[in-house]
């Protein structure tokens, strides 16, 4: 049995945090391409401002996580890094690292192993719109 191993990477503008777009399709994209049918995607976001989850992507989950984003680590506290940067983006680097900048999902039958109502999202975190790239590896075996 092969294994094979393709890496690639996409980017994604995002406007001021939080904002979160759905990548699955991008994700779907890279699987087609690289032939692989079973084994991992896995990726990450570039950036100390940034994260991957998945949700179900429609507008009222949409705003609950952005909504619950803004509770976890809310802009207007009060943050260290404000005291040696004065970037304003304090509550930015603590958002995403509590999200996480990586995901993996599995594949099988050439399928990303996601719910139906389950989509992967881009989130940036950043007091700033940003374009950010998410690095994509597949891992696994070719179809035959």
């Amino acid at each position: 049995m092969d294994c094979k191993v393709i890496c690639t990477e996409i980017a994604v503008r995002l406007d001021t945090g939080p904002d979160i777009r759905d990548i699955t399709g991008d994700f779907l994209s890279a699987l087609t391409v690289s032939g692989i049918t079973d084994g991992v995607l896995t990726a990450n976001v570039i950036g100390s401002t940034g994260s991957l989850t998945t949700i179900e992507y429609e507008p009222g989950v949409v705003q609950d996580l952005k909504d619950a984003i803004e509770r976890l680590a809310p802009r207007d506290a009060q943050y260290r890094h404000e005291l040696a940067w004065h970037d304003g983006n304090g509550h930015s680097h603590v958002q995403a690292a509590l999200l996480g900048p990586s995901i993996a999902i599995q594949i099988r039958g050439g399928r990303l192993c996601l719910g139906t109502w389950q989509q992967v999202v881009a989130i940036n975190h950043d007091n700033k719109a940003r374009t950010r790239r998410i690095a994509i590896t597949i891992t696994g075996t070719p179809g035959r």
